[in-house]
């Protein structure tokens, strides 16, 4: 019983955790992040929200990866944050607090690089069970920049495009 018993307690370990599931859509382009397959330092693989600032750019396969991507997640999310007795999980169980990356970013003229800590989805989420699901590409009308907001999607009336 001990093999059963080892194996029982290894599939509530994998299963008794926070649970999400996202929406993605196909990818066309839009800034952000998509699913991919992550491995982790201990050789883990889990599904994971990878953007485009946690990508080595010196890397030729992780920059061909992220670049072949065909989904697009428009953080569209469905969480589970109590387990089976309905008692709250302590999320930050769950999360990667190692899964820090820099960034670059613009202040006014001058760059800036910033130490990113995890985000919700990036590191927060990174022991969770995730699932992705193909939804209808009019759920997104993505809003990046303020211009976004002229796009027809976000016009009232006749001028949004269905």
């Amino acid at each position: 019983t001990a093999p059963l018993d080892h194996r029982r307690a290894l599939a509530i370990d994998r299963l008794d955790r926070p649970v999400r599931v996202c929406g993605v859509v196909r990818n066309t382009g839009e800034p952000g992040g998509g699913p991919f397959w992550v491995t982790g330092e201990n050789g883990t693989s889990t599904k994971q929200i990878v953007e485009s600032a946690q990508v080595d750019d010196q890397s030729v396969d992780q920059v061909g990866i992220f670049g072949t991507a065909t989904h697009f997640n428009p953080v569209d999310l469905v969480c589970g944050v109590r387990d089976w007795q309905g008692n709250p999980f302590d999320l930050h169980r769950y999360a990667d607090p190692s899964a820090v990356f820099i960034s670059e970013k613009s202040n006014g003229t001058q760059r800036v690089q910033a130490l990113e800590l995890p985000g919700l989805w990036n590191g927060g989420m990174a022991h969770w069970l995730s699932l992705f699901v193909e939804v209808p590409p009019e759920t997104f009308t993505p809003v990046k920049t303020v211009t976004d907001l002229l796009r027809p999607d976000h016009q009232p009336g006749p001028a949004r495009q269905n």
